[in-house]
C-alpha cells in the first residue's frame, strides 16, 4: 500500500507579479518533482478584498484573506510565503516566526541591514526554516556554472562581471509605483536587482571583501500613480511626486578570495528588458551566461586545442543538468517560471525531510551587508570593508 503523503500547507502574502510567480510554482512542483510532502495552496492574502478574491480564484488557492495577521494565525498554515513589497516583510516575518510557522520571503530580506539581522536572529532562536527567494541561483545553466567552478575547471578566478540592465523607468513619465520609494522599497535599482547579481556572485564565487560604487536618479519626479500593476504601475495623475531610490547603481569589488569584480544595475537601459548577466575569468578558462538566453552557457577552457579553441555554447536541457531531467525531452527549455518551481521543491524537501538547503535568511543578510556596504561607499566616496557595516 502507498503510504499517505504529509501535506505542507502554504500561506502567501501578495498577489500581484511575485504572487503569480509564486503560485505557478506551488501549482507545479508536485507534478513534475517527486516532494516527500504535497505543497496545498491553503490561503492567499492581499489588502483589496475583491482583487486578492480573484487572484484566489484564477490561481487556484483554496481561500483568501484580506490581514495578513488573521492568514498568520491560521492554525492550518505551515509556511508563510511573503512577497509583499519590501516594507512588509520584516513585520510579517516575524509574527509568522512567533506563530511557529516557516517562512519563504522574496529579495531584499528587509529595507536595511539592521531588520535583516533582527528576522535571521529571531528565525534561528524559533528554530523555523528559512528561505530567500534568490531564484536565479535554481535554473540548471547557473547550477552547471556552479559546478565547472567548483570543481576548480576555471583554475583560480580574476574576474567577476555582472550586469543587470532593465529599460521601463526611461520614460519619464512612468507612473511613482511603490519600487521608486524609498520607505517602502529600501532602494532602486540596487536593492531590486543588484541583490540578484550580489547573490549570484557570493553564490559562484565566494565573499566579497570591499566595495566602491556610485549612483544615479536620472528622473527625479514622477507622475502619482491611481493604479497597481505589473512592474510600473498603470494610471497617473498630473501631480508628481519625488523618486527617493536609485535609477542605477554600479560598483567596484573585490572578493576574498582575490578576485575582481563590476557590477552595473540600471532600469534606464534603453532596449533592455531583463538582461542579467554575468562573466567569470579564471586561469584555466571562462564562462559567461545571460537570463535572456537562460538555457545557455558559454564556457572556453584554455586547455584546448588551439585550432578548436573558443567559447562553446552548452544547452542546459540535458537530463544530466540539474532539474533538467525533471522537465521535457532534451532541446526542449524551460523558462523564467521554473527556477521559482526548482527553489520550491529545494525549500519542501528541507521543511520536510531537513536536507540541506539554501538560500537562507543568512544569504539574504550577506546580500544586506553588500549592498549597505555600496551605499556606504558612495556616501563616503571610499572603498568600504564589507565585513565592518
Amino acid at each position: 500500500m502507498v503510504g499517505v503523503k504529509k501535506k505542507i500547507n502554504v500561506g502567501m502574502v501578495g498577489y500581484k507579479f511575485m504572487g503569480k510567480a509564486h503560485s505557478h510554482a506551488y501549482k507545479d512542483v508536485g507534478m513534475f518533482f517527486d516532494t516527500e510532502a504535497d505543497v496545498v495552496m491553503k490561503a492567499i492574502c492581499g489588502r483589496d478584498e475583491q482583487g486578492v478574491k480573484e487572484a484566489a480564484e484564477k490561481f487556484g488557492w483554496e481561500s483568501y484573506e484580506t490581514d495578513w495577521r488573521k492568514m498568520v494565525a491560521r492554525d492550518d498554515i505551515d509556511f508563510v510565503d511573503i512577497n509583499a513589497p519590501s516594507d512588509a516583510h520584516k513585520e510579517i516575518t516575524l509574527e509568522a516566526i512567533a506563530a511557529g510557522k516557516h517562512v519563504f520571503c522574496e529579495k531584499p530580506l528587509a529595507l536595511n541591514l539592521a531588520d535583516g539581522r533582527e528576522m535571521l536572529e529571531a528565525a534561528e532562536k524559533a528554530g523555523v526554516k528559512h528561505a530567500i527567494c534568490f531564484n536565479y541561483r535554481f535554473l540548471p545553466a547557473v547550477q552547471l556554472a556552479k559546478q565547472i567552478i567548483d570543481e576548480g575547471r576555471l583554475g583560480e578566478i580574476h574576474h567577476y562581471r555582472a550586469t543587470y540592465l532593465q529599460d521601463w523607468l526611461v520614460d519619464p513619465n512612468t507612473p511613482l509605483a511603490w519600487r521608486l520609494k524609498k520607505e517602502v522599497a529600501g532602494s532602486g535599482a540596487h536593492g531590486d536587482i543588484n541583490a540578484h547579481s550580489i547573490d549570484l556572485a557570493r553564490f559562484l564565487i565566494g565573499e566579497f571583501d570591499r566595495v566602491v560604487g556610485h549612483n544615479r536618479t536620472f528622473v527625479k519626479e514622477r507622475p502619482i500613480l491611481t493604479g497597481s500593476a505589473g512592474l510600473s504601475g498603470t494610471g497617473s495623475s498630473t501631480e508628481k511626486g519625488e523618486v527617493t531610490v536609485d535609477d542605477a547603481t554600479g560598483f567596484l569589488a573585490d572578493f576574498k578570495n582575490g578576485a575582481m569584480g563590476v557590477f552595473v544595475a540600471s532600469r534606464f537601459a534603453a532596449g533592455r528588458k531583463n538582461h542579467n548577466t554575468f562573466e567569470i575569468h579564471g586561469s584555466k578558462g571562462s564562462i559567461r551566461w545571460d537570463l535572456e538566453k537562460l538555457n545557455e552557457l558559454e564556457v572556453y577552457f584554455r586547455e584546448d586545442e588551439p585550432n578548436l579553441a573558443g567559447f562553446r555554447r552548452i544547452m542546459a536541457t540535458e537530463p544530466s543538468h540539474k532539474y533538467a531531467g525533471n522537465w521535457w525531452p532534451t532541446g526542449h527549455i524551460i523558462g523564467y517560471e521554473h527556477a521559482f518551481v526548482h527553489i520550491v521543491y529545494e525549500f519542501v524537501q528541507h521543511m520536510t525531510t531537513n536536507s540541506p538547503f539554501t538560500p537562507t535568511f543568512y544569504d539574504g543578510v550577506k546580500c544586506q551587508e553588500v549592498l549597505e556596504a555600496v551605499d556606504l561607499s558612495i556616501e563616503r566616496g571610499a572603498w568600504v570593508n564589507v565585513d565592518e557595516v
